[in-house]
């Protein structure tokens, strides 16, 4: 390579007047495959094969964002499985089926990456919806991440070259350049031979990486046959619970059995998962307890509760009806504080990002391929195509409103500039996303406010916009990692821009459905008439000025669906019910004559887990959006207990003056402990192989952050994400067969409840609990590549 002098670099661009300063990094590098190579990039079977994982993998992180209120990147995992099943379709085909170049690999993982992001964005805005009353439609959803997606992507193209190529060495994209070394490592011999690198080096190294996608294929078996059999046959018990009697009237402690929030905490490790547990803990062994102990004398009920006294509530009422409001002001507070955390931060990335773009638009005479975008024609005509969809698309509430059109654009440029920046300098994981999103909100709600916009469809209004802007700026910084991966192995910018933009479109399409089926699956059609949780008086009567209305502005007349679809063949209206006197509020079913005959409780958010005929329903508490619908009630419709909430803000406070990041805690305080409880178990998994791997590589005196490397690409790491993928996409299978095989199910459950010592029976906790303690030790095993081993060690024969 030649030796460049510093003190008179050469111009980058030699034939531009006016060129920007050259970035000696930059000038040094090269990519993986040259610009004049010539190599298989965008062909069919990469691209399908890539929005088929983007698929499933957004599947899999709705499943996750719904549950605990986190996802996990898919970008390294999908890489790995496409350059598995390139390299398995060439040997069994006897080559006939030519091996995928690098180029085509990252195809798959760009393409494969864009469920994940629209699916975060989708599960943080959209339930909220219905966890305020109000309908959800498909097309709503589809229609809202179509827009986001596609306004994160015409918004990445011109700041490709400003952040991507112009910033090399400055913004270091961790994830993207972590999943271009795996695609590095694991090439084909053609791609080395067209990079120069076909060395014994290399080769031993693609070797390491097809072993890798053979570990996350093997645990994608496990998490899916697992979380399969217990959800289908009742295997064993799902939440294994120990409650606690006087004294300590109130306590419990449970663990729900399930992979994928393993993996989800030996992902993120033993901090994070520790002070989710911590949460928790305050919440099931010291609140819960407390309310129960000073609140047990009293015999009326203690609002915001209407129903029961306190005395006679179970633990799971205590938390519905208390700690999910002192929970959510604590991650209310820890979001707020996050985003004030971050503004020097996202001033920085919006400043440094508008400069840049500035100083990119620059005109060359020959642009070498792996610097060709998609045209600028393309971003200006879709943004005014945008425009004018959000202006005439009636699901958003906007008709011919050029504020709320404006607002949105705006804003996603924002956000999607600061979110790709951000995404640079500290990573997906560390980019404050959720802060962004909330930053929306308040602005949003804060504009309606002054506007006299505080009915409630301006709510579902609101969502939307939130719901666009933060698909869009998640997607951004997805967008950027892969742009990243792109440019350190030589792809072409405009191929990987359309791969995103097919594999948007396709992940878009199906996550609307799959949102309204897991939230259907887990409806639950409470009956009001001899309901305690009730105390509607005899001359109650809905106003019709609260009864919801169709798409042509009628009345909305609606029959049970569902499970209890046969339970009642009658039509009713749809009354939106904004307070908790007399009955929680929610969405009810009342007759002509305004009387409510059922509380339509949802599957995601919902407080019922039960049917009417006993048979139990999977719920999602999505913390998240709950966050999301406190804000738009509080702002814009001023209905909040404010106490508990305040105690919540308070907790927040009080851990952040103890020098603790407070939103993991605040999430542990607002979800189950049986949804932290595994987290941490996983958590404490990964502690216990960073302690041996720190002591495996003492004498090399590595580095903090070279250690941390070390774990994060640990074969425990493919495992996990085996675990997740595996057993998120169970739970989201089981929620579409809930339904139709009803009847299948519940003789499933009835057989294990008489003869399953796992499921039902004295010691059915404690049984539960085998099964799950082996996918800790394999977990724990692989992670130390014991196995690996023992197989390395295994004689031959």
């Amino acid at each position: 390579m030649e030796k460049i002098d510093p003190r008179n670099p050469p111009n980058e661009f030699p034939d531009i007047v006016g060129a920007p300063p050259v970035n000696l990094i930059l000038a040094r590098f090269r990519p993986f495959i040259p610009p004049g190579a010539r190599l298989r990039e965008l062909t069919p079977l990469p691209l399908i094969m890539g929005t088929l994982l983007g698929m499933v993998f957004g599947a899999s992180s709705l499943y996750l964002v719904l549950k605990v209120g986190l996802t996990v990147s898919a970008s390294i995992p999908v890489a790995v499985l496409s350059i598995t099943f390139f390299r398995f379709l060439s040997w069994i085909s006897k080559s006939r089926i030519r091996n995928a170049t690098i180029l085509e690999n990252n195809i798959v993982q760009t393409a494969g990456s864009a469920g994940e992001s629209i699916a975060f964005g989708l599960g943080v805005t959209m339930p909220a919806i219905m966890i305020l009353g109000f309908d959800l439609e498909s097309t709503r959803v589809m229609l809202v991440a179509i827009l986001g997606g596609l306004i994160g992507i015409l918004m990445m193209i011109p700041l490709r070259r400003a952040l991507i190529v112009q910033q090399h060495g400055s913004l270091k994209y961790p994830e993207g350049t972590a999943c271009a070394e795996v695609l590095k490592a694991a090439a084909s011999s053609e791609s080395r031979d067209a990079a120069h690198a076909g060395d014994a080096v290399a080769r031993a190294a693609a070797d390491e990486a097809v072993s890798g996608g053979k570990i996350i294929i093997g645990g994608f078996a496990i998490g899916f046959i697992y979380y399969g059999l217990l959800q289908i046959f009742k295997i064993m018990k799902e939440i294994p619970e120990k409650v606690f009697r006087k004294p300590f009237d109130g306590a419990s402690i449970s663990l729900e059995n399930n992979p994928a929030l393993l993996g989800v905490g030996y992902i993120i490790g033993p901090r994070i998962s520790a002070l989710m547990m911590a949460g928790g803990v305050l919440s099931y062994l010291v609140l819960i307890p407390a309310i129960k102990y000073f609140g047990s004398a009293g015999t009326a009920p203690l609002p915001p509760e209407t129903a029961h006294s306190i005395a006679d509530m179970s633990v799971e009422q205590i938390q519905k009806g208390y700690i999910l409001y002192i929970g959510a002001g604590a991650v209310a507070a820890a979001g707020i504080i996050s985003l004030f955390r971050s503004i020097p931060l996202i001033w920085h990335g919006l400043k440094g990002g508008l400069t840049d773009l500035r100083s990119s638009g620059i005109k060359r005479n020959d642009v070498p391929r792996t610097d060709q975008d998609l045209s600028m024609k393309w971003v200006i005509g879709g943004i005014i195509a945008l425009l004018i969809v959000i202006m005439i698309a009636p699901q958003l509430n906007l008709r011919f409103n050029l504020l709320g059109a404006i607002l949105i654009v705006a804003f996603g440029f924002l956000f999607v500039t600061v979110s790709s920046r951000l995404t640079g300098e500290v990573g997906s994981s560390s980019c404050p996303t959720s802060g962004m999103m909330i930053a929306t909100l308040l602005l949003t709600c804060l504009i309606f406010l002054v506007l006299g916009w505080t009915a409630p469809p301006y709510f579902v209004t609101a969502l939307s916009i939130g719901g666009i802007v933060c698909i869009a700026s998640s997607n951004g910084g997805t967008i950027s990692q892969d742009l990243k991966t792109g440019f350190l192995i030589g792809s072409t910018p405009k191929y990987q821009q359309i791969a995103i933009l097919i594999g948007t479109l396709a992940s878009a399409i199906i996550l609307g459905p799959i949102l309204m089926q897991l939230n259907q699956s887990g409806t639950v059609y409470v009956p009001v008439a001899g309901n305690k949780d009730f105390a509607f008086p005899a001359a109650f009567h809905a106003d019709p000025a609260n009864y919801l209305s169709d798409s042509n502005g009628q009345l909305k007349r609606e029959r049970l669906s569902g499970a209890q679809a046969g339970g009642d063949p009658n039509e009713y209206f749809v009354y939106h019910k904004t307070d908790t006197e007399n009955g929680p509020a929610g969405r009810y079913l009342v007759n002509n004559d305004g009387v409510p005959v059922y509380l339509a409780d949802p599957g995601i958010n919902g407080v019922y887990a039960d049917r009417p005929d006993g048979s139990h329903v999977q719920k999602f508490t999505a913390p998240k959006a709950t966050l999301v619908s406190y804000i738009i009630k509080g702002i814009l419709g001023g209905h909040l207990p404010w106490g508990l909430v305040l105690l919540g803000v308070f907790i927040a406070i009080l851990l952040e003056l103890c020098g603790v990041s407070s939103l993991a805690f605040a999430v542990g305080v607002y979800l189950p402990i049986s949804t932290s409880a595994p987290v941490y178990v996983g958590g404490m998994v990964r502690w216990l192989v960073d302690r041996y791997t720190r002591r495996k590589h003492a004498r090399a005196e590595l580095t903090e952050d070279e250690l941390m490397a070390e774990g994060d690409k640990s074969n425990g790491v493919l495992l996990s994400s085996g675990y997740i993928a595996g057993g998120t996409l169970a739970g989201v299978l089981f929620a579409f067969l809930a339904i139709p095989m009803k009847d299948r199910l519940d003789g499933f459950e009835k057989w294990a409840t008489a003869h399953n010592p796992f499921f039902e029976g004295p010691s059915s906790d404690l049984l539960a609990m085998i099964p799950f303690t082996v996918l800790c030790v394999l977990l724990y095993l692989v992670g130390r590549d014991v196995l690996l081993a023992l197989k390395s060690k295994r004689p031959q024969i």
